[in-house]
């Protein structure tokens, strides 16, 4: 199935990896220096119009998100 992750994206969720809220994750110092590889690498897909709430990791991108965990989580689990 396939799950809409904001702002016309949309991703097979056979392609996602993991889903983690922004606020929560990026206080770590491991998930910033991850995320901060991924934007020198070119690996981020910004898929928010507005404020992120979330990020998608798959094998090739790691697409930040304006939906929540929660509402994609639900998104998930409905297929």
């Amino acid at each position: 199935m396939y799950v809409h992750i904001g702002n016309g994206f949309i991703l097979g969720d056979s392609e996602i990896t993991g889903i983690f809220d922004i606020d929560v994750c990026s206080v770590e110092k491991k998930t910033r220096r991850f995320l901060s590889l991924c934007q020198q690498n070119g690996m981020i897909v910004n898929a928010a119009e507005d404020l992120p709430k979330s990020f998608i990791v798959t094998a090739e991108k790691v697409y930040i998100s304006g939906v929540s965990t929660a509402t994609l989580r639900q998104r998930v689990e409905k297929y």
